[in-house]
């Protein structure tokens, strides 16, 4: 079997990249997917270039026979993986052909099929109840019958790491009687994910030695280690290893696809993925999160919105002089980009680099610079976090930069602040309805608006619009589209500071503010001022930035 990219470069069946998410995966605590997810996460695995994609066991779940199905009738058209079945072998005393579960994985029409075979002896006496040599025969059995049928067959060797260290001898037979009776491969499963990496390697290395065969590695994550079990176990011969999207599994997890494929990739050179895909990895990763209904993991290797972010200063003076200097490769070979974050640890270098990332200059201008890192400081020592909040960091810098008499065009809110008052009405009929009344001077008028919303902070937004929209029309263009509340709790309760974060976005671009303040109207009031100033700041001051966000890819 040889698959082609679209590039037309080769890429050998030498070595397997083989993902279980929608069975080993779909195991995890909290996942629950639809027939219709499992169809577009077979999809985006495919897309990234995976070898194989294993679909679910047929037969024994009615959403996985139902996927095959729908598969099967050309609702999955796939380019680069072959769709694989996962399913055990006959049962004890039964024929393969007569076994119904061996029937449902040839009528999937997968065209191949994964068997698990039990390789620990005290599994198959216990959990089986049956001997060794029927074990075997099981095996050897189902795997001739389904190779016959034109199948091609891999066999996952359960709990091979556990029982090799128990009975060597009974756990090599195993093998031997899945790939004498005609098994692709025979995959080392540590089950129980109880293995660390160098005895994990010698055993791979050692079986290897003594069988000749093809093996291949399926890590669980329960020591944390099976990325690096996966990794060790190639380099000890393994040419098959098995993932799942994100380290999705039972209990601790799986070997994350994306950090192994990353590995093998950037690190031993090895072409596990057609030309062109490898920065696919972060799309991919946080499509399928999405699809998984979990939030993308920040901190995740190579694909996290953090994992090439910088905060110490010490870094980014660094990363100034050269971004590898603490960047393990660039973030763009994975599809991902870095960051600096600006915080109390954050030093000259760190806001010179920020600015540059978010448009404003700041190069030849040591006193705004210093201005700046003094005022992020003072800031943060009182509650407000700029991590999150681009646009606000933006207006920052810009106002340091006008009062260092550097720049002009110092982006103010378009409208002055009289007052405002929020009101809570408890009705009769137990409604609570919050009222707000803003005063506000907006193209040299004074305007007075009074409007009604679902809590306190809804009804300022509603009053602020009311009366500058006849003014600034644009402001139609502006929804909040996020609003998050921290409470910060210093030695009293009741003296706690609130932070509050607001999203906006418009058609071009979506961006974050933030405002902080021991009453939560007042850090609402502070954190909706600055959207609109930056609002007004692209408009007026910057029309011509290229967007940026989620919201730029849809524009």
């Amino acid at each position: 079997m040889t698959r082609t990219t679209p590039a037309g470069t080769p890429l050998g069946d030498d070595f397997h990249v083989y993902d279980t998410t929608l069975r080993d995966g779909a195991q995890r605590e909290g996942i629950s997917y639809s027939v219709t997810d499992k169809l577009a996460v077979a999809r985006l695995l495919d897309s990234l270039g995976v070898g194989f994609v294993e679909g679910g066991w047929p037969g024994a779940l009615p959403k996985d026979t139902e996927f095959f199905a729908r598969a099967a009738a050309g609702e999955l058209d796939l380019r680069h993986a072959a769709l694989v079945a996962f399913g055990a072998t006959r049962r004890a005393g039964v024929p393969a052909q007569e076994d119904p579960q061996v029937r449902a994985l040839l009528d999937s029409g997968a065209p191949v099929i994964t068997l698990v075979a039990k390789a620990d002896r005290r599994h198959v006496e216990r959990a089986l109840r049956t001997s060794a040599e029927e074990n075997r025969a099981m095996i050897a059995d189902t795997v001739r019958h389904l190779v016959g049928e034109g199948r091609r067959v891999f066999v996952d060797a359960e709990h091979f790491f556990d029982g090799y260290a128990h009975d060597p001898d009974h756990a090599l037979r195993v093998l031997d009687a899945a790939v004498t009776a005609g098994a692709d491969l025979a995959v080392l499963c540590d089950t129980n994910g109880g293995q660390l990496p160098t005895g994990l390697a010698d055993t791979v290395r050692e079986v290897v030695a003594r069988t000749g065969f093809r093996v291949g590695i399926h890590c669980q994550d329960d020591t944390a280690c099976a990325v690096a079990n996966s990794v060790a176990a190639v380099q000890a011969g393994a040419s098959h290893v098995q993932c799942t999207a994100n380290g999705y599994g039972e209990r601790a997890g799986n070997a994350d696809l994306f950090s192994v494929v990353g590995n093998l990739r950037t690190k031993l050179g090895m072409p596990v993925l057609p030309d062109g895909r490898l920065t696919e990895l972060t799309r991919v990763s946080h499509a399928l999160a999405e699809i998984a209904n979990l939030a993308p993991d920040a901190h995740q290797a190579y694909v996290g919105a953090s994992t090439f972010a910088h905060k110490a200063g010490l870094h980014a003076s660094a990363i100034k002089v050269d971004p590898e200097l603490y960047n393990h490769l660039d973030p763009a070979v994975v599809g991902n980009e870095m960051r600096v974050l600006v915080t109390e640890m954050a030093g000259r270098a760190s806001l010179e680099l920020k600015g540059a990332e978010l448009g404003v200059d700041l190069s030849g201008a040591p006193d705004a610079v210093g201005g700046a890192v003094r005022r992020v400081k003072e800031l943060e020592a009182r509650g407000w976090s700029f991590e999150a909040a681009d646009a606000s960091l933006e207006l920052l810098l810009r106002r340091e930069l006008d009062a260092a008499g550097e720049r002009s065009a110092v982006p103010e809110a378009p409208f002055e602040l009289e007052s405002y008052r929020v009101l809570l009405d408890h009705r009769p009929d137990g409604a609570v309805v919050s009222e707000a009344t803003v005063k506000v001077h907006v193209a040299g008028t004074r305007v007075i608006a009074t409007a009604e919303g679902n809590g306190p902070v809804n009804a300022l937004d509603a009053a602020l619009r009311e009366a500058l929209v006849p003014h600034l029309p644009w402001l139609d263009e502006v929804a909040l589209v996020d609003y998050k509340v921290r409470i910060l709790t210093d030695a009293s309760g009741t003296d706690a500071v609130t932070r509050v974060l607001v999203e906006s976005r418009d058609d071009h671009e979506e961006w974050t503010t933030v405002g902080v303040h021991g009453n939560i109207v007042e850090a609402s009031w502070l954190a909706l001022r600055d959207a609109l100033a930056y609002k007004a700041l692209r408009r007026n001051a910057n029309a011509d930035r290229p967007a940026t966000g989620p919201a730029a890819a849809t524009a």
